[in-house]
């Protein structure tokens, strides 16, 4: 089935499971809208779920809202540094991190002006990590409402008022802590899971979707 999708950062498990089993579409002629996973991401760190926030510069004034694609980071705090940092120390007794460190190291050792660049760079390397093919077609018009056979699954993006449903657990560094924490970013499976994440995502149960 045919899968709309927001890109977003470094994707929670839901997003990245529809990457895995479903053909999907990027959603990139929307407004820009706060609160949503377009910006963040969730990881655990010891003291348990934790956003990490690309901090973006705001569009005011007469010009109102912004197209998601022309959303600028403010490049004039140094977040890449504070996220990597914060990964680091997150994950770094995780079984797979230094397997994986290189390759995510990277996002953070370069500016980028847009945010969708950005956040489409995560996907590409998510994607190499775990060895798929990174989903190319994108919309070229933004509509409301979309054709009967294909899955909008575009409220993912939400951070607020998520969807409830059960997600099979594995170990996490902080698990003894402070239980499981689901729907987190896919690093946090990747590091935690490294070359069984890919099995995980396609055995991923999506019925609650509808999917």
């Amino acid at each position: 089935m045919k899968t709309l999708l927001h890109p977003t950062y470094f994707p929670n498990i839901v997003t990245t499971a529809l990457m895995v089993q479903k053909d999907v579409i990027w959603e990139v002629e929307d407004n820009y809208q706060k609160q949503t996973y377009r910006n963040r991401c969730v990881i655990c760190t010891d003291t348990g779920r934790h956003f990490l926030s690309i901090p973006i510069k705001h569009v005011g004034g007469d010009q109102g809202r912004q197209k998601y694609k022309e959303v600028k980071l403010d490049n004039d705090y140094p977040w890449q540094r504070q996220h990597w940092r914060t990964l680091q120390t997150a994950y770094r007794t995780s079984p797979f991190f230094e397997y994986y460190e290189d390759d995510i190291a990277i996002l953070y050792k370069q500016p980028y002006d847009l945010l969708m660049d950005f956040n489409f760079e995560t996907l590409r390397v998510i994607s190499e990590c775990l060895q798929i093919e990174l989903p190319k077609t994108r919309t070229t018009l933004y509509r409301k409402e979309v054709p009967k056979a294909m899955l909008d699954a575009r409220f993912l993006v939400r951070c607020k008022n998520e969807q409830e449903f059960v997600q099979e657990e594995y170990v996490q560094v902080f698990g003894d802590r402070h239980g499981f924490i689901n729907n987190t970013s896919i690093l946090d499976l990747l590091f935690n899971e490294g070359t069984n994440a890919l099995s995980y995502l396609n055995n991923f149960n999506l019925n609650f979707l509808n999917a």
